[in-house]
C-alpha cells in the first residue's frame, strides 16, 4: 500500500500500547507507540504523523500539555489528534476539544475495533 497512513500512539499503559500497536498494524497502518508526552512531541516533529492517538495520563508530560503544545506549533497544528483515555469527566472532554482534539474516546466504553473504525473515519 503506497499510501500507508502513519499513526503515532501516545500511551504509557503497556496493555493498551500493545493492543493498539498490533491491531492498527494488522489493519494496514504504519504505527509507532511512545510512552510519554515528550516522546509524542519529538516523534511528531520528526515524522509528521497522519493522526495521533493520545492518552491523557502519561509521565513526563501529560496529554493535556502535549495537546496544547502540538496545537501551538505551526508545523504540527494540523495533525488530527484523537484522545483516548479512561478519564470520562465532562470537564476533561470539554478541555481536550477546546485544546483542539477531533474526538475523545473513553477506553472502557469502546472496543479496539471501534477505535480503529473511528481512526479510519478521521483519515478519509
Amino acid at each position: 500500500m503506497a499510501d500507508k497512513k502513519y499513526i503515532l500512539v501516545g500511551e504509557d499503559d503497556k496493555f493498551y500500547a500493545n493492543i493498539y500497536k498490533i491491531k492498527l498494524a494488522k489493519e494496514g497502518f504504519d504505527v509507532e507507540v511512545v510512552g510519554d508526552g515528550e516522546q509524542v512531541l519529538t516523534s511528531a516533529r520528526q515524522k509528521k504523523p497522519d493522526l495521533i492517538l493520545l492518552d491523557l495520563i502519561m509521565p513526563v508530560k501529560d496529554g493535556f500539555e502535549t495537546l496544547k503544545e502540538l496545537k501551538a506549533d505551526p508545523k504540527l497544528k494540523d495533525i488530527k489528534v484523537v484522545v483516548s483515555s479512561n478519564l470520562g469527566q465532562e470537564e476533561d472532554i470539554k478541555k481536550t476539544v477546546q485544546l483542539g482534539a477531533v474526538d475523545y474516546l473513553t477506553k472502557a466504553n469502546l472496543s479496539i475495533q471501534e477505535v480503529v473504525d473511528k481512526i479510519r473515519g478521521y483519515l478519509k
